[in-house]
């Protein structure tokens, strides 16, 4: 058996890793993680590794997709067969080469040519145990009956080297030459000739690492006495290696890969009109908004733009508050409101989901973490019990856990946002309205959500909702399913109103009895009253600070150490709306703060400055902050963090120095001054009004990729306006419009135009940017690097 763990890469580099799953040769890890990509790549890879406590991890095998086929398995769950892993498989970055052919007159007369190979630089080297390499190259020229190799000098510390050196090889020989018998009769044929070069990592007292390989065949020079371009390295030729391999096993994945090219802001100004118009269209179901949610194919690939544009502009409760009156129409029994998946359900999910983040922060993540890190087993099934467990220990455990977990809930909602409590207010008055003789009703439409699609769904899945940094293991999701269980029913006021609990298992009946107390009903409805009356309440935001992001990193010492040199030290960093902390470990007193009111700028730090990569800087009122993430997407998400919660500073800088102060002098600009104007402009800051984390042109031309590629429907949906304004007699068939909610085929006909507009307006300057993407960009550029030779 195996102690298992996944790490997904952007090619060479690391940028998330799971949890360790003990013993197991099928471990089953459900995690996700959501990350933006900041940087080119050409590899998306997933390596399984055995965990080794004495010894380096063993790399079971890997699962590697290229970029340009990341969009043919997006939103597919497949297994996919894991390869072998070896330094031959291992290959990144490109090299930039110059080839020139030159003709020499020897001493006697005879013309014979000569290859001239300018190794310019690389870029893109992939780090070699974490840490960037000292690479060098061999240069050769390869032939039937030659092999000349010349050596680069080794560059250390870094994946970017400028070796700029040049070599020189004679490629025909004069009729003259008699070192060997081979070359003395004909002018070798320039067709069979071929430039090798082979990037390799200097191990210094141990074995060389190999980084890659380029192929350029003599021949390209045929037409040309010079060429000169960017190449990408390939693995190395197996030769006659058999191609057959081991079944290493395979791995399971669901990948969602989007690439949307974002227009500038003028070209969405129509689009973002006709959507944030949607919450005042009557009826609802004929706005922007809506038919979005009616076209596409999967829903939530809606919900999530939306969500966040209207959440931006304020206009999220009216639409929801639209869309919740439509699905109660349809509502014919009060114990089964809002328990389907409709546009208005989700839409309010994933408000929830943006927007009480920090409410569970507060509210769940110290109870959770108690009960992730104790280990206390809660199992109260008599089948699943183990040997030597107490039944009557466990059931105590669950109930103290319980107790502990809904006394935090009934007590929180001072720190419930107020979007939510806007919206549950809604719910209320239209619950009341619609089922007029039921006096639960007003309470089970906002537990329904509160309790059944938040509380009790980031209880058993606190890792989603980033509580907790890994999928628990499965004794701690057990009791967390039992404590969900509970607390949903108890939140539930409908079976709180009943005398018996709706549970389908009879230990779970039994142990539910412990809450039958009009205490507990007292409670809910006490905090559910609270969460949704429109009575303002001074919002928990403004005394306390919200936690905003956490993690290890290594930063520079700040202070000079006794022999003047400065470290780099592993530290815990904690980033409030107040203050940036960082901790020798997390849960200790902080070494050192950064008022956030202090921040000037947070810019990237140039790798050559420490030969480290995925470094960035803090700049405040005392000496830069100089740290460095783990990998590209950790350091992008904390400079966005960083900027964001620093944008309305006052004395912002405009400019900065993208190196370190180093030796008596700035890296980059060499001035000596420790204080002088920084020499490049800041990037360009967030705008000051943004209400949440959300970049609005974006989630716009999100919403306009769906247009795009539903049109289809949306044709189809407007074919139906016709059809129904058309005929006005009884529907008998079911019609291809039947699938549609379409109230007023007249109105709805009309916003379907408008978008359709729309749609056509914004697809020309889409068509402009594909075109000038495939011609810009050379074939040999370093944005578009020739793609050479393969085994």
């Amino acid at each position: 058996m195996r102690d298992c763990f996944c790490t997904i890469n952007l090619d060479q580099e690391e940028v998330y890793r799971t949890q360790v799953v003990e013993k197991s040769l099928s471990p089953f890890f459900s995690e996700e993680f959501y990350f933006e990509i900041p940087r080119t790549f050409q590899y998306l890879s997933f390596y399984v590794y055995d965990k080794n406590v004495l010894q380096r991890d063993l790399r079971i095998g890997k699962v590697a997709i290229k970029k340009e086929d990341l969009c043919n398995h997006s939103g597919k769950e497949t297994w996919y067969s894991l390869q072998p892993v070896d330094s031959n498989s291992e290959v990144q970055g490109k090299v930039h080469l110059e080839l020139k052919l030159n003709e020499l007159i020897t001493e006697n007369g005879t013309v014979c040519q000569q290859l001239v190979v300018h190794i310019k630089a690389c870029h893109g080297l992939p780090l070699v145990n974490g840490q960037s390499c000292d690479p060098y190259a061999t240069v050769s020229l390869v032939g039937p009956s030659r092999n000349d190799q010349k050596k680069t000098k080794v560059k250390k510390k870094t994946s970017n080297p400028q070796f700029n050196e040049i070599f020189y090889f004679e490629v025909t020989r004069s009729s003259s030459y008699t070192r060997k018998s081979q070359f003395q009769v004909e002018e070798e044929d320039i067709e069979k000739l071929e430039i090798r070069i082979d990037l390799w990592n200097n191990g210094n007292l141990v074995q060389d690492v190999f980084l890659g390989e380029i192929k350029v065949p003599v021949n390209v020079l045929r037409n040309d006495s010079s060429h000169q371009a960017w190449y990408l390295l390939q693995p190395r030729d197996n030769g006659n290696k058999s191609s057959k391999t081991d079944d290493l096993g395979s791995l399971r994945l669901n990948i969602c890969y989007t690439e949307d090219y974002v227009l500038p802001s003028e070209y969405y100004g129509p689009l973002k009109t006709l959507l944030l118009k949607s919450p005042d269209v009557q009826p609802i179901s004929a706005s922007a908004a809506y038919i979005l949610g009616e076209i596409c194919r999967d829903k939530n690939d809606a919900v999530l733009p939306l969500v966040r544009l209207l959440l931006h502009h304020d206009k999220l409760v009216p639409f929801a508050t639209a869309v919740a009156e439509l699905d109660l129409k349809d509502t014919q029994d009060a114990n089964t409101i809002f328990r389907g998946n409709s546009l208005a359900t989700r839409c309010l999910d994933e408000m929830m989901k943006i927007v009480g983040g920090h409410y569970l922060k507060v509210t769940l993540k110290p109870i959770l973490d108690e009960i992730c890190e104790s280990s206390k087993s809660c199992e109260i099934d008599p089948i699943k019990l183990k040997e030597g467990d107490n039944v009557e220990n466990n059931k105590e455990n669950l109930r103290y856990y319980v107790d502990k977990l809904f006394s935090t809930i009934v007590k929180s909602s001072m720190s419930c946002p107020t979007v939510m409590c806007d919206i549950f207010y809604s719910l209320r008055q239209m619950a009341t309205h619609r089922f007029p003789n039921d006096p639960h009703v007003q309470y089970s439409a906002v537990s329904s959500f509160v309790f059944l699609r938040f509380f009790a769904v980031a209880v058993v899945s606190p890792h989603t909702f980033h509580l907790r940094p890994h999928h628990p293991d499965a004794q701690t999701i057990r009791t967390l399913t039992l404590i969900s269980k509970t607390i949903q029913t108890l939140g539930s006021w409908g079976s709180l109103s009943k005398s018996k609990s709706s549970f389908k298992e009879t230990f779970m009946c039994e142990f539910f009895k412990m809450f039958q107390e009009e205490g507990y009903i007292t409670a809910v409805k006490k905090f559910l009253d609270e969460i949704s009356s429109t009575e303002t309440k001074e919002s928990s935001g403004t005394s306390e600070p919200v936690h905003l992001k956490e993690g290890e990193m290594y930063k520079r010492a700040q202070g000079r150490t006794r022999i003047g040199k400065k470290n780099f030290k592993k530290r815990w960093f904690c980033l409030t709306s107040r203050e940036l902390t960082y901790h020798k470990q997390p849960g200790k007193d902080a070494i050192y703060t950064i008022p956030v009111k202090n921040i000037l700028a947070v810019e990237k730090l140039e790798e050559g400055s420490f030969n480290k990569k995925n470094m960035f800087q803090v700049i405040h009122t005392e000496k830069p902050l100089y740290v460095q993430a783990n990998n590209c997407v950790e350091a992008n998400e904390w400079i966005d963090v960083l900027c964001r919660v620093s944008r309305c500073n006052q004395n912002r800088l405009s400019f900065y120095h993208p190196s370190a102060y180093l030796n008596g002098s700035w890296l980059c600009c060499q001035e000596t001054s420790e204080n002088t104007l920084g020499c490049k402009p800041c990037t360009a800051g967030v705008p000051a009004d943004i209400q949440i984390d959300i970049d609005e042109d974006r989630e716009i031309e999100r919403i306009y990729s769906l247009f795009t590629l539903s049109l289809l429907k949306l044709q189809k949906m407007e074919e139906a306006c016709g059809t129904i304004a058309v005929y006005q007699g009884p529907q008998k068939e079911p019609d291809d419009y039947s699938n549609f909610v379409i109230e007023d085929s007249v109105t709805t006909f009309k916003t379907i135009q408008q978008i359709k507009s729309i749609i056509e307006k914004l697809d020309e300057p889409h068509e402009k940017y594909r075109k000038k993407r495939s011609s810009s960009a050379k074939y040999g550029s370093k944005e578009n690097p020739i793609v050479g030779k393969t085994s």
